[in-house]
């Protein structure tokens, strides 16, 4: 990957860690068993309010430090096609007034979806563990 190419996807990878882990660690503050309760509500069994914290707070902050950046960045895609399918879909691309839509949640899917596609390698834990190839063409 060309260099700014790289600065780009690690100004993504950075933003989209420090988002993640926020609204994980939302959840949990803000009680997770409210979340769960919730997630019960909408036909998503309440556990996986737990496993969806989960994996925003250690996912961002994998994200943040480069740390096995696509496999996370795939379980975000995964993630955000739920909550727009699940959530958002209903209230519309802009929302209703009462909830957002599910524009920043695509914006978020796309980010992610970036980085499991391509990865991001610069100033991250993943350089220094994962042996490169020198004749790799990307």
């Amino acid at each position: 990957m060309r260099v700014k190419n790289e600065i780009g996807a690690v100004v993504l990878r950075v933003i989209l860690g420090v988002i993640f882990l926020i609204h994980g660690l939302v959840k949990f503050q803000g009680g997770i068993e409210n979340i769960a309760g919730w997630f019960s509500s909408i036909g998503i069994p309440g556990f996986m309010a737990y496993v969806v914290g989960g994996i925003e707070v250690i996912g961002g902050i994998a994200l943040i430090i480069g740390f096995g950046t696509r496999i996370v960045s795939a379980l975000f895609v995964i993630l955000m096609i739920g909550a727009i399918i699940k959530v958002k879909l209903a209230v519309g691309f802009l929302g209703n007034g009462e909830m957002a839509g599910y524009e920043l949640d695509l914006a978020f899917l796309a980010m992610a979806l970036f980085l499991a596609i391509n990865g991001s390698k610069q100033f991250s834990v993943d350089k220094f563990l994962v042996k490169v190839n020198p004749n790799r063409l990307d």
